[in-house]
């Protein structure tokens, strides 16, 4: 909070100029600078909470969101309904879909190897169609909070797509694919991967590695509710 000794320069630089933010009506709106890829990679616990979070950012300015998960179908560990489908079925702008198949790929989980591959490229397939919707609507004005993410948005986050190609259910050149379909104005967000995503690195404006310095499941502890589901 500024006072008479805070510079008038620094309070008309700082966002909000000093002003303690309130929350207004959210009512459809459009980005003026929204075109971005961002890419959240590493292994440490966040990516998603991060680009989650960021989605509720813009889902409160008005700007339509949608998060297609990949390679999330649960585990005896997480409940089927997770905290972030409640609160995103609570907020208007933000939808999300899930296309994930039961346990891990890879894992001695009793999985179907099959159906993890065939629900990867079924990811693939919808993200493809999210992002041609996109490309037909006018991402520079405002869309229906209400409206189906066939009418186009402007933030479409593929949560766990780089887990899906470093597991090899569907390939680098897939993800480059869905780059080289995004259109000017759409920010696109790819989360996962313990592996560095090198493919990327002259693909991505933004690229963080989320690190994990230390983790409670090292300790045995499983997934709590509310934190990781």
């Amino acid at each position: 909070m500024s006072d008479d000794s805070t510079p008038e320069s620094a309070i008309e630089n700082t966002p909000g100029q000093g002003r303690t933010p309130e929350p207004e009506r959210i009512e459809a709106a459009a980005p003026d600078e929204f075109g971005l890829v961002q890419v959240w990679w590493g292994d440490g616990k966040g990516k998603t909470t991060a680009t989650l979070g960021m989605g509720m950012r813009a889902a409160g300015h008005g700007y339509r969101v949608h998060v297609l998960q990949f390679m999330k179908g649960g585990a005896s560990s997480v409940e089927a309904v997770r905290g972030e489908y409640n609160a995103i079925a609570a907020l208007p702008g933000i939808s999300y879909e899930n296309l994930g198949h039961y346990g891990w790929h890879g894992m001695a989980d009793g999985s179907d190897e099959g159906e993890h591959e065939a629900q990867a490229e079924a990811g693939l397939e919808r993200a493809h169609e999210l992002l041609e919707a996109a490309e037909e609507a006018d991402l520079g004005e405002p869309i229906d909070l209400g409206a189906a993410p066939e009418a186009g948005v402007h933030m479409l986050i593929l949560d766990e797509v780089l887990y899906a190609a470093d597991r090899d259910l569907i390939s680098e050149a897939d993800v480059h694919e869905l780059i080289d379909a995004k259109p000017a104005d759409l920010e696109l967000v790819l989360s996962g991967s313990h592996t560095e995503p090198g493919y990327l690195a002259d693909r991505a404006d933004l690229i963080t590695n989320v690190r994990k310095v230390k983790h409670p499941i090292d300790d045995g502890q499983r997934a709590r509710r509310g934190t990781e589901f």
